[in-house]
């Protein structure tokens, strides 16, 4: 078969990390000749399943009691049961922790392969699919074609452009899977993200720090006015992160998130490899930094070598100014 399916969970929403994966979805399935199969699970997964209904093929939905919080043993489960039956060539999810966790144990128990922060599938000769995914810090590309089907895949948020709306019908069905919940562990408490602040994946504007800020001052009084005149959003290094002057979820770089904002502002941040390793794809990297030696300056399109303490604040004042002028 040379379906497409992509996998979603209802929690997120369709989102544009979820519209990117629909449209990587619907023009991997065109390339095979195939149709785009959608699943969604999870608790309020009939909300999602009207956007997804516009992009897909057919859609299956599975809103079970079992599926409403998520727990990995239960959701695979699941998702072995929906994916197997149409026996696709290619299963596609998303840049969250949910699909990272599910991706290889997914296609163990599909027999297929699996790759991790793909940034391109493509159909190659004799069946097999090509995946590109950046090593080394995002200094190279590799390019791997998977031998076995179906391939499993997560790939990376904003990598892809969304699908178009199609014309014709999709069909939907509700899914009745034989499935019980996992009572080994349990969700104790949820906290949202406060601000009601989007995800930093796909976020269009990122204002970072790193460990020359100082401390987490630095942040609430040097950083975040700055963020807000630029309607961005808030991120930071590693080093910043274990300090314990931002929370986990700003970080970004190789062990943190992955991003592709237009303008990723790097505010103290010496530019390590592994940090460059989560912006490799954003489109604009501008810098301020003490060190003229600092590696983010052979990345950056602009820099500028100065105590961010003197810059940040001339650079707010002088965004005042445009905003006052454009309003």
């Amino acid at each position: 078969m040379n379906d497409v399916v992509i996998c979603l969970f209802a929690a997120a929403g369709f989102d544009k990390a979820a519209q990117g994966l629909a449209g990587a979805g619907r023009r991997l399935a065109d390339d095979l000749g195939g149709s785009l199969r959608a699943v969604v699970v999870g608790a309020g997964a009939e909300a999602l399943a009207q956007g997804v209904a516009r992009v897909a093929d057919a859609l299956t939905v599975a809103d079970q009691a079992e599926l409403a919080e998520y727990q990995p043993e239960t959701c695979l489960t699941a998702l072995a049961q929906l994916c197997r039956e149409p026996r696709p060539r290619a299963v596609l999810l998303g840049n969250d922790t949910y699909s990272q966790e599910l991706t290889p144990r997914l296609a163990h128990r599909l027999g297929g392969s699996a790759v991790g922060d793909c940034v391109e599938v493509r159909a190659a000769e004799g069946g097999a699919l090509r995946v590109s995914r950046q090593v080394y810090g995002g200094k190279a590309q590799a390019v791997i074609e998977t031998k076995r089907s179906p391939a499993v895949l997560w790939l990376r948020a904003r990598a892809f452009a969304p699908a178009a709306s199609r014309d014709g019908a999709c069909e939907v069905t509700r899914a009745a899977l034989d499935i019980e919940a996992d009572t080994r562990t349990r969700v104790v408490e949820r906290r949202r993200e406060g601000g009601g602040e989007s995800r930093l994946e796909e976020a269009r504007v990122i204002v970072s720090g790193g460990r020359g800020i100082g401390g987490p001052e630095g942040f609430e009084t040097g950083l975040k006015p700055l963020a807000e005149l630029l309607g961005a959003q808030m991120a930071a290094s590693r080093a910043a992160c274990d300090a314990g002057w931002a929370p986990p979820t700003w970080q970004v770089g190789q062990t943190g998130k992955k991003v592709t904002p237009e303008l990723y502002l790097a505010v103290a941040i010496t530019g390590a490899s592994q940090h460059m390793a989560g912006i490799s794809e954003a489109k604009t990297i501008a810098a301020i930094n003490t060190d003229p030696d600092a590696p983010i300056f052979k990345h950056c399109r602009f820099g500028i070598v100065e105590d961010y303490r003197k810059v940040v604040p001339l650079l707010r004042e002088k965004l005042k100014e445009l905003l006052a002028v454009s309003d």
